[in-house]
């Protein structure tokens, strides 16, 4: 098996990088009156940044990666549709399943970042046939949190650096391993979720079992439900489910908080953004992703089987 190893090393470091040459000279202009020792650290930073991006660059060039329309038969552009009635099939089977093999185990954070790190690096290698070893460190806190109120977690594309912003409890492996996937290269949202879903599904490991299951199934509610809070309650009340496993799909579900206009005015942004580098928008999240795994379900021409969708 080929090995590819990506340095990241701009992951190590004590601080986001991205953090110090943005935020350095304004604290030094705050705390100091003067930007000049905060463009010196800004100046360190960023030669750093480069440094590392220019090795990560390097070490991927020979990398290939998973073909998603021959693998599985479907991708971003060729998605069928589920109905309605198909989605609440599927939250019933993944509700009954999720119910009998319930487990209140959880992994401290940092050691499901390396098993997670692991688990992707061997289902991706078992696709194309090579070994892609991408650091597994995380942080707690970036940049980009202020930038992206919404989100809650991020991987900045050029370092690598992975930061997950706050604990959301049986759904928090999937969203480590979708962050993950951007590591290793699979910079759209839609490949990220799938990858990151089908690893942790087939993983043998019950916790992280249990957080694709649960992460598929509130996709599923909110798109049934249009993400309006009252809708979503309504398609979860109606579950076969532990009164755990409901509790975190409510909190992580839709808000009743109406959001800030900044807040909205930067989904809207990241959208579009979305949208200008080949994806569907922010429905690739849910919409996409749930339409993905129904397409390769359903395909005739997948190389992988069809198995690794089963609820």
């Amino acid at each position: 098996m080929e090995r590819i190893v990506i340095p990241q090393k701009a992951t190590h470091t004590p601080v986001a990088l991205a953090d110090l040459i943005v935020g350095a000279p304004m604290a030094s202009r705050l705390l100091l009156a003067t930007s000049g020792p905060g463009q010196v650290v800004m100046a360190g930073a960023l030669g750093y940044y480069v440094g590392s991006a220019a090795r990560d660059w390097f070490a991927r060039r020979g990398v290939r990666p998973i073909d998603f329309q021959a693998a599985f038969g479907a991708d971003v552009s060729t998605l069928i549709p589920m109905t309605n009635a198909q989605r609440r099939e599927e939250c019933r089977g993944l509700s009954e399943r999720m119910s009998d093999a319930w487990t209140e185990e959880k992994i401290p954070r940092e050691e499901a970042a390396v098993e997670i790190n692991r688990l992707l690096t061997r289902f991706i290698a078992n696709i194309t046939g090579q070994e892609i070893i991408t650091s597994d460190a995380i942080r707690g806190f970036t940049i980009s949190r202020i930038a992206f109120p919404f989100a809650i977690g991020s991987c900045d594309a050029i370092s690598g650096d992975v930061a997950i912003f706050q604990d959301t409890g049986i759904l928090e492996p999937h969203v480590i391993a979708h962050e993950f996937c951007h590591r290793k290269g699979y910079l759209k949202e839609l490949h990220a979720q799938a990858i990151a879903h089908l690893a942790l599904r087939t993983s043998g490991n019950a916790v992280f079992v249990q957080a694709a299951r649960a992460e598929r199934l509130q996709r599923n509610l909110a798109v049934l439900s249009g993400r309006d809070p009252r809708l979503f309650d309504l398609e979860l009340a109606s579950l076969p489910l532990r009164s755990e496993v409901r509790k975190w799909l409510h909190q992580y579900g839709p808000s009743d908080e109406k959001p800030s206009r900044v807040s909205e005015a930067l989904r809207k942004v990241y959208d579009q953004r979305m949208r200008l580098t080949g994806q569907n928008g922010i429905s690739d999240y849910d919409r996409g992703f749930t339409d993905f795994l129904h397409t390769f379900r359903h395909s005739e021409t997948a190389t992988q089987p069809r198995s690794l969708t089963d609820w």
